[in-house]
């Protein structure tokens, strides 16, 4: 996909389902356990924050700073698997962990205060003085839409979005999602209570047409919607997948398998953001 952001121009949603055939040569390793990270503390307005720092060294090129759910931390599956794989590929991964989590507290704050100790982790995350990608999961996701354009992110990688509350698709969180302004991922369980694939726009029986291969990453189905609603997304499927993108015993991808799915599309994807 073309890095255009938010054109207002016809723009195009992709998706690649998550299993891979023996032809599929892998982009990145499986999900190793990441070596342990520098830490840093860093004072916001919400409170003490954390970010552990996974460097990629010289030939870092990019930040993807991760931000953790309601229900847990940065030892989340896809987080950590992300760190354990990123930084071979130029990627700095900073698992940020907010104020609320390091005051160990159960419960996570409204959305407003989450974002505001997001806002005041980002001189910490553009000290590297590379482009910084907003990124998280489920809740965390949530705060990286929102505040992406006020920070300047230079995308968004939003890891189990939660669409909707469970069984309420009424309450739909797309305008979160769409308003980026800025090349954005998704990487989504099949089976996600928050929000399957087929409920994301664009991605709805009807609801979006095909798009030429040479828009799409490699292996990638694309679906452009109708309205050509100055929105661009892509939207990778991890197949039977729940919120955590743990996957049944009884599926036909295993757990390791189905985190390759989510490093391997990270690492295509972020390849593709810098010429």
């Amino acid at each position: 996909m073309k890095n255009t952001g938010n054109t207002g121009t016809t723009e195009s949603a992709q998706r690649t389902k998550g299993t891979r055939s023996p032809k599929d040569a892998p982009a990145a390793a499986g999900p190793a356990e990441p070596p342990a990270g520098t830490v840093e503390t860093v004072e916001t307005a919400a409170g003490t924050a954390r970010i552990t720092w996974h460097p990629a060294g010289p030939a870092a090129r990019l930040v993807l700073a991760l931000g953790h759910g309601a229900g847990g931390g940065i030892e989340a599956r896809d987080l950590r698997a992300l760190a354990a794989v990123l930084p071979a590929h130029g990627v700095t991964v900073a698992l940020v962990e907010q104020p609320w989590r390091v005051a160990g507290k159960k419960v996570a704050p409204a959305p407003k205060t989450l974002d505001t100790g997001w806002r005041g982790l980002w001189p910490a995350l553009r000290k590297p003085g590379l482009p910084v990608i907003a990124g998280g999961r489920s809740a965390g996701a949530r705060v990286a839409c929102r505040t992406a354009g006020e920070l300047g992110a230079h995308a968004v990688l939003a890891l189990g979005f939660p669409l909707h509350p469970p069984g309420r698709p009424e309450k739909s969180r797309a305008g979160e999602l769409l308003g980026t302004g800025v090349p954005t991922l998704v990487v989504q369980g099949g089976n996600d209570p928050f929000g399957r694939p087929g409920e994301f726009p664009g991605f709805g029986k009807g609801g979006a047409t095909a798009v030429p291969p040479d828009v799409r990453l490699p292996g990638s189905a694309a679906a452009r919607t109708p309205a050509g609603d100055g929105w661009t997304y892509e939207l990778v499927e991890v197949a039977h997948g729940d919120h955590g993108l743990a996957v049944p015993r009884r599926a036909d991808i295993t757990q390791e398998e189905a985190l390759a799915v989510v490093t391997d599309a990270v690492v295509r994807w972020t390849g593709s953001l810098l010429p």
